[in-house]
């Protein structure tokens, strides 16, 4: 269902060292792209100057939305392969790459794995999916990352982004990731990282509830779970409201969800990783399933699943540790 992608992001495993690079929750972009905009994301230094040159090569790419893209397909790991087969920072399948990929440093090679080639060459690409798509209502950059993720043809069938939730998160992520309120929030200090946690430890034994806890406390949740399970009838926390909780006493709002707790946190680089870091589960940013409060010492506060209570846990309880980022307040829209 995508053009340049599996399950792109580089999956991230407890003790890796490959930096985490998770970029704030911002508000929806407006209805029309806005040309030769400044790079405001937080960005690998070696990757800066392309994604500022190539960022501007049409008007509906911007510095950070190429940014938020390379976020969400690789988390700029140029050797990263997803398990269908999709190569390099901008995870280009091989069919694409060879109709789409550039010589962007000008050393007689089309190389997917280089990033001087592969990240003028998902520039382009984009580029040349808008004029695709130029003629479908809605939103421009939106339609084009649809059509990024599944294909031209299906944004020009549905008349904008298709009715694929794999691809109306995507576009989500990639709206919010890239659309940055630079200095518009503020990252947890270590004080109130302990406010969170001393929070966090306060609510150990209280009973999971799906959809359960707000920026008060334990509350009834909803129906269902993917188990089936109904949260209606139980008064706790799920995953993402035990960390909502505990950040609201420590004075900083974060969204509802889990998915959305990732895209407003910032990046935690090697070796930096603190105790009241959020540790975030799932193959992609897209896909975010599950949240906890980093404690130290390889363990995390969490509500795990329907059925258990707010407990410590191993960081590696779950396979799919995908990133580590610290929590920001915005005052912004929810994705």
């Amino acid at each position: 269902m995508t053009l340049l992608k599996g399950s792109t992001a580089a999956v991230i495993g407890v003790g890796a060292t490959a930096a985490v690079v998770v970029a704030a929750l911002v508000q929806a972009a407006g209805d029309d792209p806005v040309a030769g905009a400044a790079l405001s994301m937080a960005v690998p230094a070696a990757y800066r100057t392309l994604i500022e040159e190539a960022g501007n090569t049409c008007p509906e790419v911007s510095p950070n939305l190429l940014a938020a893209l390379l976020t969400q397909e690789s988390g700029f790991n140029p050797k990263a392969k997803s398990p269908a087969g999709a190569q390099g920072i901008a995870q280009f399948m091989p069919s694409t790459w060879e109709s789409h990929g550039i010589d962007g440093n000008g050393d007689g090679m089309r190389d997917v794995w280089d990033p001087e080639d592969a990240i003028p060459s998902s520039a382009k690409y984009l580029c040349t999916i808008a004029e695709d798509v130029k003629g479908v209502p809605g939103n421009k950059q939106s339609n084009m990352l649809a059509a990024y993720n599944a294909g031209s043809g299906a944004v020009r069938e549905y008349g904008g982004v298709p009715p694929y939730k794999e691809t109306q998160n995507y576009v989500r992520s990639i709206t919010a990731l890239a659309n940055q309120n630079p200095g518009g929030g503020k990252v947890a200090d270590t004080g109130q990282a302990a406010t969170a946690i001393n929070a966090a430890k306060g609510m150990i034994g209280t009973p999971y509830s799906w959809g359960g806890g707000n920026a008060s406390g334990p509350s009834t949740g909803i129906c269902c779970s993917p188990g089936g399970q109904n949260g209606n009838t139980v008064t706790g926390f799920d995953c993402s409201g035990l960390t909502l909780y505990a950040y609201a006493k420590a004075g900083i709002t974060l969204p509802r969800t889990a998915a959305a707790q990732y895209a407003a946190s910032e990046p935690v680089k090697p070796g930096n990783v603190r105790p009241g870091d959020l540790v975030f589960y799932g193959a992609s940013a897209t896909s975010i399933h599950h949240v906890g409060i980093y404690v130290g010492g390889g363990w995390m506060i969490d509500a795990p699943r329907p059925g258990e209570q707010v407990r410590y846990s191993p960081l590696d309880t779950m396979r799919d540790l995908f990133a580590v980022g610290r929590p920001t307040s915005h005052a912004n829209k929810e994705i």
